[in-house]
């Protein structure tokens, strides 16, 4: 179960008098980093490039309701933030506390008490910089940096099952995947069976632009007849339970997250 525990930052923040302007990040707007996702490209330290654990990169959302929304690697970080001049100023992060390697939690620590220490910004069009206490992060626009996949073309493999708001990730052993192609045929590999049927999409577009969100519905979904008893059973009947009728989906960068109206749901990674 995953618990939030709340950090005090490192730097006591001031308490903003009546009148200071604050930043209210109630939209997109040009030379704001509301409503748009940065990924770190460069971190320096006194000038020398300070290196991040292996396969982690620095995550900064910032939401268009004044929410910032970091991951470093291991834990997922958030706070209230708001732009005072040239100064990104975070009120209170909260840092939920899953088990990873020290070297990830130490990550996710510095750059929690970067974050509280009010470095300062600055962005020009696609390129946020922070810096701070000797510290500079360059980060690049999600879209840029890391664009969203068409839907048909990948194949998706399955890593996460979802019912409600619980999520599981995939038995040790077992594989699932889908590909989407072009003609609107679907096929895939349940985790036992070979499947394949059909699907069309609504507000959106299979072959990329549009294709970041939308509805897809299922039809005609087929399966081969293997009995696999066991975990590798139940584990398919996870899959083919987010394939059924008509479900949304939404795309960012190389995942693909499907839903069921019932709760159920997959998150898959093109690969």
């Amino acid at each position: 179960m995953t618990r939030l525990v709340f950090l005090p930052l490192l730097l006591l923040l001031a308490v903003v008098p009546a009148g200071c302007a604050r930043d209210g990040a109630s939209a997109p707007a040009e030379g704001r980093p509301w409503g748009r996702t940065f990924l770190s490209t460069s971190v320096t330290e006194q000038g020398q490039p300070r290196p991040l654990v292996g396969s982690t990169r620095i995550e900064l959302r910032f939401d268009t309701k004044g929410r910032l929304v970091v991951q470093a690697g291991c834990n997922h970080i958030a706070g209230d933030a708001r732009l005072d001049d040239d100064k990104l100023v975070v009120e209170e992060l909260s840092m939920t506390d899953m088990g990873c390697d020290p070297p990830r939690h130490e990550q996710d620590r510095w750059v929690t008490a970067f974050l509280g220490g009010r470095p300062a910004w600055r962005l020009e069009g696609a390129e946020l910089v922070l810096e701070g206490g000797g510290t500079r992060i360059v980060l690049t626009d999600r879209e840029v940096a890391d664009p969203d996949r068409p839907l048909a073309g990948p194949r998706w493999t399955v890593d996460t099952l979802v019912s409600g708001q619980v999520a599981g990730s995939v038995p040790a052993g077992l594989l699932a995947y889908l590909s989407f192609g072009t003609d609107g045929t679907v096929t895939g590999f349940g985790g036992c069976n070979d499947l394949g049927g059909r699907y069309s999409v609504s507000g959106g577009s299979a072959s990329g632009g549009s294709a970041s969100g939308g509805e897809i519905t299922f039809t005609d979904v087929g399966m081969t007849l293997k009995a696999c008893p066991g975990e590798p059973s139940t584990f398919e009947s996870a899959v083919t339970a987010a394939l059924r009728g008509t479900v949304t989906f939404t795309i960012e960068a190389d995942h693909l997250t499907l839903t069921h109206p019932d709760g159920k749901g997959l998150r898959l990674t093109a690969k």
